[in-house]
């Protein structure tokens, strides 16, 4: 188990190095346009081919590799932070406070989360940049991420108010900033890692599904969603097989991620 935790952590770090580095290079322009060479396969010049306007496959899935792995665990963070405010704090708290808590909790899960990105979308201008449209999508994500990990960590702070070493802290006289800052948040922080390891993933496959849609990443940036838009026809997979290569660093990375924190999921 140890070999393939360690082997899991080398595919990321080799994902991830290729997409930052990569990214950096003047010779891996994902804008530019290759007007002779339009939907071709792997060549010498392009070692991916190139999409139907005459574009480096490669360029842009190393792109599109770093746009969602840069912003999936910042959004991730988001998601936590916000599960850490209106799940742990109230849960400490007690109370009136935890009543809201939980009653906002049950609301954030019920809300139609695909719908209400739709109608930031649709409100968007048109002429909304890429990059714009990258952060909107993943800061949306971000804020409608929190309600599951929320309700963890409410009921893990509350577990943890009714242990034996937090009552015994009370009754010594223990002021509640000292009781949360030293007793109970140090208990906290390997669920909220563990949530931020869950939530990285499933926010990279949450983007991927909405660029399939095309409501995720705007052109010309690419991103993994928008890149495997292309597997949208048969005809497509046949004619090219590397119009595969999106899909494969997707599943490999997030099965790696999945392998590799598989213990800190457990926390």
């Amino acid at each position: 188990m140890k070999m393939t935790r360690i082997a899991a952590l080398a595919v990321i770090s080799v994902i991830t190095l290729i997409s930052m580095v990569g990214s950096l290079l003047p010779g891996f322009d994902y804008r530019l346009q290759d007007r002779k060479h339009f939907s071709e396969g792997p060549s010498y010049e392009h070692w991916l081919g190139t999409d139907a306007v005459g574009r480096d496959r490669l360029a842009r899935l190393v792109h599109g590799a770093r746009v969602s792995f840069l912003l999936a665990p910042a959004a991730a963070g988001l998601s936590v932070f916000l599960a850490f405010v209106m799940g742990a704090a109230p849960g400490f708290a007690g109370g009136v406070t935890e009543r809201i808590a939980k009653s906002m909790i049950d609301l954030a899960l019920s809300l139609p989360w695909f719908f209400l990105l739709l109608m930031v979308r649709a409100v968007l201008p048109l002429n909304t940049s890429s990059g714009a449209s990258a952060a909107i999508t993943f800061f949306m994500l971000g804020l409608l991420g929190w309600g599951v990990p929320a309700r963890i960590l409410l009921a893990r702070a509350k577990r943890l108010m009714q242990s034996e070493f937090v009552l015994l802290a009370r009754a010594s006289g223990v002021s509640e900033r000292r009781l949360f800052c030293v007793h109970v948040l140090p208990n906290l922080l390997p669920v909220m890692m563990a949530q931020f390891w869950i939530a990285v993933p499933v926010l990279i496959l949450a983007e991927a599904n909405l660029s399939l849609l095309g409501l995720g990443v705007a052109e010309p940036l690419p991103s993994l969603g928008s890149l495997l838009r292309d597997l949208e026809s048969v005809l497509s997979v046949r004619s090219d097989l590397s119009n595969f290569a999106p899909l494969l660093v997707l599943v490999a990375m997030v099965s790696s991620m999945q392998i590799a924190f598989a213990k800190r999921e457990v926390c």
